[in-house]
């Protein structure tokens, strides 16, 4: 049985309403390797970039208790410990080897995680077993055609899979993993790339089905233009209000993302520490492998 209620984590989340209240978080980049191929996504080792993806360095899920104990002397606002990467969280172990460390050390603090959904099927029971109060799965369309022009490949299973056959399971493990870990009440929140040119008119669609798999919270994501969408166009102000409108009918909609780095840590939009807690950051850039 999961702890936190959406109800609770609305008061205590960030990313669910909790920022009124000065709730902090803690990213824990555990997580390198990734299994999907995303258009838009170009993970960074960086110190610059604000945004998911980037990272200025990569952990190990023992050096855990460390980092957190350093941040919460920092920060004692943090209320949630949470993995987005840089890769995927399921593409490897090391984040549920990681949140058995923090449930065994840090009791207390909310247990977070974000996935692209290819495994969260499939991996659904350990997640549900090691106790993620929160979770946060990106799904940028229910339609095959519309995700083949979103994520070129996947890597499943040990194959190489591309076009519309694979986004054909990608969507099809995202909903039934949803439907799966929502069942434990664990309180699903679902992110969408907004791409005006390929998703804009889909929205709808992907918030209704969602919603009927139990998902709670809905976040819509504006286009960051790089890597094989550079050239596109990001939505402007009314197309992301619009977007907003019409997943409302469906579920509820989140409406203050930070779009947070994947070594964040602090007070969204208030405090951030991530620089003294990863003292190892460095000052190239350097592209991780999708694989």
């Amino acid at each position: 049985m999961i702890a936190n209620t959406y109800e609770n984590l609305q008061q205590s989340h960030p990313c669910f309403g909790g920022q009124k209240n000065n709730a902090g978080r803690i990213h824990l980049p555990v997580s390198p390797g990734c299994n999907i191929g995303c258009a838009f996504c170009d993970r960074q080792v960086n110190e610059t970039e604000e945004r998911p993806g980037v990272t200025s360095t990569v952990i190990r899920p023992e050096e855990s208790i460390e980092v957190i104990s350093k941040a919460l002397e920092l920060c004692p606002d943090i209320k949630v410990c949470g993995i987005a990467g840089p890769g995927d969280t399921l593409a490897t172990d090391y984040a549920i080897e990681t949140f058995r460390i923090v449930k065994k050390h840090f009791p207390n603090l909310i247990k977070c995680m974000s996935t692209n959904g290819l495994l969260l099927d499939e991996r659904a029971d350990e997640l549900i077993d090691v106790g993620i109060d929160s979770l946060t799965v990106t799904v940028n369309a229910v339609d095959p055609e519309i995700e083949a022009k979103l994520n070129k490949f996947i890597i499943y299973h040990g194959r190489r899979i591309e076009g519309v056959d694979a986004a054909k399971i990608l969507i099809e493990n995202q909903l039934k993993g949803i439907k799966k870990v929502a069942q434990s009440e664990m309180t699903v929140k679902v992110n969408t790339v907004l791409v005006p040119e390929i998703n804009g008119e889909h929205i709808e669609e992907i918030a209704k089905a969602v919603s009927e798999c139990g998902a709670k919270i809905y976040n819509i994501i504006p286009l960051i233009p790089q890597f094989e969408l550079k050239d596109m166009k990001p939505p402007t102000c009314p197309e992301i209000d619009a977007a907003r409108v019409k997943a409302g009918k469906y579920i509820d909609v989140f409406r203050h993302c930070k779009h947070c780095r994947a070594d964040a840590v602090g007070v969204p939009g208030k405090s951030e520490y991530g620089q003294q807690i990863y003292f190892k950051r460095v000052n190239v850039k350097e592209t991780f492998s999708h694989g």
